[in-house]
């Protein structure tokens, strides 16, 4: 097998099937169907997988287009491998009811931990003003 610089080594991986860590978070599953030269990619018959501690739930997104720059990790799922994961999938809605409530207790930690930092005279800037510097 040769060496094929940037993106082009995907051209193998196209028709496979795919899991994409993007730089928001968000975990897609797909078939790779599409590259180009900046790394956007196209994938087929795609789900968002959501994970919440031992529980997870997929959303089905259908064709998605994602961009270059957005992509963290990018890799194969070996659709021949059973699944031997200690995970319980639920349903849509309740992935969704346990990922907002999840995300409500960590804002409310963050308020109590600002209201500490605040109280002891330190404050940190909240992401939205450090373009500023």
């Amino acid at each position: 097998m040769n060496y094929v610089p940037g993106t082009a080594s995907l051209i193998d991986d196209i028709d496979k099937k795919h899991l994409v860590l993007l730089r928001d978070g968000r975990t897609l599953i797909g078939y790779l169907r599409s590259i180009d030269q900046f790394a956007n990619l196209v994938f087929h018959q795609t789900v968002e997988r959501i994970h919440v501690g031992k529980k997870f739930g997929d959303i089905p997104r259908g064709i998605f287009i994602v961009r270059g720059e957005n992509v963290v990790l990018l890799g194969e799922i070996d659709v021949d491998k059973p699944c031997d994961t200690l995970l319980q999938q639920v349903s849509i809605e309740e992935i969704l009811e346990e990922q907002r409530l999840q995300q409500q207790t960590k804002q409310e930690t963050e308020k109590v931990k600002m209201q500490v930092l605040k109280d002891r005279g330190l404050s940190i800037p909240k992401a939205d003003n450090l373009d500023e510097y």
